[in-house]
């Protein structure tokens, strides 16, 4: 009977000391995101909803915080998705479309890690997203989209994105919908 409990208990004792090595690398991992790399949070909102977990997330993540503006921001009548001649409607419809984009990134070439945030709108990111990616030269950062959503996932996010920016190393989109800080960090030590 000692010798079972002998053999539990050093069983006991090394899962323990397993969590907290692995506990420990899971901070190290983010230390090391956070503290050897630069990041920038980059979002589209239109509602405001995409804005505060872009906030957060920058926050947490010790990242620059870079707002993607629409040259003609949307309006509620362009917004209304049952309103199939809607501006949204329309450029969802048209997958080549790219409207235009108000502002730019100053030194992107300094930033390894992008989290690119937006509403998901027809189970994708909107085209405006693509507008962004391909202002730039993004070859060998890795990019991690984030998104907010009134129900959906993300649908087929990745498969209209990546041709934006097709020498990127992407993440697999995560849903921010009423994230908090610690659902937050628990992401970034999972990247």
């Amino acid at each position: 009977m000692k010798s079972i409990q002998r053999l539990l208990f050093t069983f006991i004792a090394s899962c323990l000391a397993l969590s907290a090595v692995a506990s420990d690398n899971n901070q190290s991992q983010f230390n090391d995101m956070n503290n050897n790399s630069k990041k920038l949070v980059a979002y589209f909102s239109a509602t405001g909803t995409t804005m505060e977990a872009a906030t957060l997330l920058a926050k947490v993540a010790d990242a620059q915080l870079h707002e993607i503006v629409p040259e003609t921001r949307y309006t509620p009548a362009d917004l209304n998705w049952r309103d199939k001649n809607s501006r949204s409607s329309i450029e969802m419809k048209d997958k080549s479309s790219r409207p235009a984009i108000a502002n730019r990134v100053e030194n992107m070439s300094q930033y390894d890690t992008i989290f690119v945030g937006f509403p998901i709108w027809w189970y994708v990111a909107p085209t405006i997203i693509n507008t962004f990616l391909e202002q730039y030269d993004l070859t060998g950062k890795t990019i991690v989209p984030f998104f907010t959503s009134g129900g959906s996932g993300a649908g087929e996010t990745l498969k209209y994105l990546k041709p934006s920016a097709p020498n990127a190393n992407w993440v697999e989109p995560k849903n921010l919908n009423y994230a908090n800080e610690g659902d937050i960090k628990r992401w970034l030590d999972s990247l």
